[in-house]
C-alpha cells in the first residue's frame, strides 16, 4: 500500500493510496496514531464503502458518511475506485455497457439482465482488490489487526458487497439495498451476519420482487429491510442515519 496524500480537516484524517494499482482512500479520526509500531496496537473498527454505479470512491455522499464514521464513532472507513470507476481506465465493455444501459433507459426496458451480467465481471475483479485492502490496512498501527469490519454499499456496491461478505469472514455487519438479481442469491445465501436491508418501492431501476427475493435469501438471524416509497436515487436522510447506527450498534 503506498499512501499519497494526507490531509486533515473537520477532525478527520484523509489519506489516498493505493494498492496494487487500485487508488483507494482511507479516512480516520484526527488523532488516530500514526503507523510507528506500537506494543498496543489499535483495534478500531473498519468500515468498507462500496460506491454506486457510475460514481467513486470520493462520491459526496460516501466522503460525507466517512467523516461520520470518524468522527461520531471514532471508526476507520476506506473506500476504493470500482473496475472502470473513478481514477480507473475504462474498457471497451466499460463503454458498451454505459451505452446500451443508456438506450435501454431511454426506451424504457428493463436493464436489470445486462446490468447483471456486466457486474458480474466486476464483482470477481472487486472481491479480492477488497480483501487485499483489508489486509493491507489492518496492518496499519491505526486500524489494528484483529478489529471487527462493516460493509456499507448500496446499488452497485451491494452487488460487490454481498459476494465479498460471503467470501470473508472477517466482515461481520451489512448495509446492503437497492439491487437485487437472481446471480446474487447463491452468494447471499451464504451471508449470515446482520444485516440491513433498503429498498425503495418505486424503484425505477431495480424490479421490487427482484430486491425482496435477495432480502429473503439472507438467512442472517438478524436481517432488517428498511422499504420506503420513491425511486432509486431517492433514498431518505434518515435511513442513511438509522444504517449507521445499525454498524456502529454491531461494530
Amino acid at each position: 500500500m503506498h499512501f499519497t496524500s494526507e490531509t486533515t480537516a473537520d477532525g478527520v484524517t484523509e489519506r489516498r493510496f493505493t494498492l496494487d494499482g487500485v487508488p483507494g482512500v482511507l479516512w480516520l479520526p484526527a488523532d488516530a496514531p500514526a503507523d510507528a509500531p506500537s506494543d498496543a496496537p489499535a483495534r478500531r473498527p473498519l468500515v468498507l464503502l462500496g460506491h454506486g454505479g457510475g460514481q467513486h470512491k470520493l462520491a459526496p455522499g460516501l466522503v460525507a458518511r466517512a467523516g461520520r464514521c470518524a468522527t461520531r464513532y471514532g471508526f476507520a472507513a476506506a473506500a476504493i475506485d470500482a473496475p472502470g470507476h473513478g481514477e480507473r481506465p475504462r474498457t471497451a465493455q466499460d463503454e458498451r455497457f454505459g451505452t446500451e444501459i443508456g438506450e435501454l433507459l431511454a426506451t424504457g426496458r428493463p436493464i436489470s439482465p445486462q446490468v447483471a451480467r456486466y457486474t458480474a465481471a466486476l464483482t470477481e475483479q472487486a472481491v479480492p482488490e477488497w480483501q487485499a485492502v483489508i489486509d493491507a490496512l489492518r496492518r496499519l498501527d491505526a486500524v489494528g489487526p484483529d478489529g471487527p469490519v462493516g460493509f456499507w454499499g448500496l446499488s452497485l456496491g451491494t452487488v460487490i458487497g454481498v459476494p465479498l461478505a460471503a467470501a470473508d469472514p472477517r466482515i461481520t455487519a451489512a448495509v446492503f439495498g437497492l439491487a437485487g438479481h437472481d446471480s446474487l442469491a447463491e452468494a447471499a445465501r451464504r451471508v449470515t451476519v446482520p444485516v440491513e436491508f433498503l429498498l425503495q418501492w418505486d424503484d425505477e431501476l431495480v424490479p421490487r420482487q427482484e430486491a425482496l427475493a435477495l432480502f429473503d435469501a439472507f438467512p442472517s438471524g438478524e436481517k432488517t429491510l428498511h422499504a420506503n416509497p420513491g425511486g432509486h436515487l431517492e433514498l431518505p436522510d434518515f435511513e442513511v442515519t438509522a444504517s449507521e447506527l445499525f454498524l456502529a450498534r454491531h461494530l
